[in-house]
């Protein structure tokens, strides 16, 4: 009864691939099959690469860094990250968090992991939206590294307008966001992962790293959803 009410609700209501629009099956949630098979997947956990680190190489001092995807303009990731942080579609988070906390939780690097902060949001924006679009990510990756998800101790103090339209050199030039940290006790001594949507020129990553850097004998490592 309950599987025939599904495909019932799922005939007059069709759920669409968050990556590529085309409907659904029944066995099938958030994106398809053929979308999930095709995703440009970097695996650079696994390979030990350290591409996302060379980012922010003489600016951050980094442990281990990694992204789940590569990003490119008009493409699924982007048809992704754009659903989830200005359309609400808030599974697309969850799904990756469980994908990429899945893989970091087999790589030994990162299963020294305490904590996972997430990028913060200004109040103002985070009020307007409703919600910090890496926060389920980073949930899910805590939740798969057996590690705290915190997000009270990482908070931006400046409203800087959103970058998705900017050039690299824009994004660049509009680095001046301010993060302060807040229960600075809470994370000293501890190794964090510190989790993004997507790492660009790292002027952000770079400024929230600095940040928790104020900490004793803390050690950060970053993981996003892609890299650009």
């Amino acid at each position: 009864m309950k599987s025939l009410l599904k495909s019932v609700i799922n005939l007059l209501f069709p759920k669409v691939c968050y990556a590529c629009s085309n409907y659904l099956s029944d066995n099938e949630a958030t994106i398809c099959i053929n979308c999930r098979h095709d995703l440009p997947v970097t695996e650079f956990h696994f390979n030990d690469d350290d591409t996302v680190k060379k980012v922010l190489r003489g600016r951050a001092k980094i442990e281990h860094a990694t992204a789940l995807f590569r990003f490119e303009k008009k493409g699924p990731v982007q048809q992704l990250i754009h659903g989830l942080k200005y359309r609400g579609y808030e599974p697309i988070g969850e799904l990756l968090g469980d994908w990429l906390g899945g893989e970091l939780s087999e790589v030994e690097a990162y299963q020294t992991i305490d904590m996972v902060i997430p990028v913060p949001m200004h109040p103002k924006k985070l009020k307007k939206r409703g919600y910090n679009q890496v926060a389920k990510f980073g949930q899910q990756i805590a939740k798969a590294l057996h590690a705290e998800y915190v997000d009270d101790v990482l908070v931006k103090i400046s409203n800087t307008k959103s970058q998705t339209t900017k050039g690299r050199l824009a994004r660049w030039n509009n680095s001046n966001e301010i993060f302060a940290v807040k229960n600075i006790i809470k994370i000293e001594n501890k190794h964090v992962l510190l989790v993004d949507d997507i790492i660009t020129t790292g002027a952000t990553l770079e400024a929230c790293s600095s940040a928790l850097s104020q900490a004793k004998v803390i050690k950060i490592s970053i993981a996003t959803m892609a890299i650009a």
